[in-house]
């Protein structure tokens, strides 16, 4: 049965005013969600490096700054060797000019030292006729040579009674004394001598053993 001319009028106003009613918006809470997970995908492509390409010259610059405090890291280390060796260097001359200071006089003292020998030796063997005057001239000559040879830092070493010491001692000879204990110095036949606490001349010594 065909439709009355008026009913599909009706229907086709009807059409028009739906077709003409606005759509409907998303709700707040949509867009949020759209726009947290746009964020979330740029944030994604960032962590992969897609939009950020690298930049050449930032690592090329980079580079050269590593390299340039590496330079500067070696060139402090060797301004600190050189300034310690410099130093040592200056201690070591300091060292060497003391000790020229000190033992510029030795070979001067070793010839000097006979003649305090023959001395004590005169002084020693005078008699009883010799006259006061003279044994009188003979030990002050004496005392000044030794005062002199002190000023410079001369002393001599008597180890009468002290234990031998090979190092500031020559043993010219060994006697049995059981009234000493063994390797005792009993006698001093010639004084030794040290410069400024260097040994210039051991002492000549007669050392004891023990009595078979």
């Amino acid at each position: 049965m065909a439709k009355d001319p008026q009913t599909r009028m009706d229907e086709e106003l009807e059409r028009s005013e739906q077709d003409a009613e606005p759509q409907a918006e998303p709700l707040e809470g949509q867009l949020d969600e759209t726009g947290a997970t746009d964020q979330q995908a740029m944030a994604d492509e960032k962590a992969d490096g897609t939009d950020t390409p690298a930049d050449p010259e930032a690592e090329i610059l980079a580079a050269k700054v590593d390299e340039l405090e590496q330079a500067l890291g070696e060139a402090k280390d060797q301004a600190l060797r050189a300034a310690a060796e410099a130093q040592n260097v200056r201690r070591r001359s300091e060292q060497d000019v003391e000790k020229a200071r000190k033992f510029a006089l030795e070979k001067f003292v070793k010839e000097l030292l006979p003649v305090v020998d023959s001395l004590e030796k005169a002084l020693e063997s005078m008699g009883e006729d010799a006259s006061e005057a003279h044994r009188e001239g003979v030990s002050m000559t004496l005392k000044l040579q030794l005062d002199t040879l002190a000023k410079f830092g001369v002393e001599p070493v008597e180890p009468q009674g002290e234990p031998f010491d090979p190092q500031y001692h020559e043993a010219m000879a060994m006697v049995p004394n059981p009234d000493l204990e063994p390797n005792t110095v009993m006698d001093v036949m010639q004084k030794g001598y040290l410069l400024n606490g260097r040994l210039v001349r051991p002492a000549m010594v007669v050392v004891s053993q023990a009595a078979k």
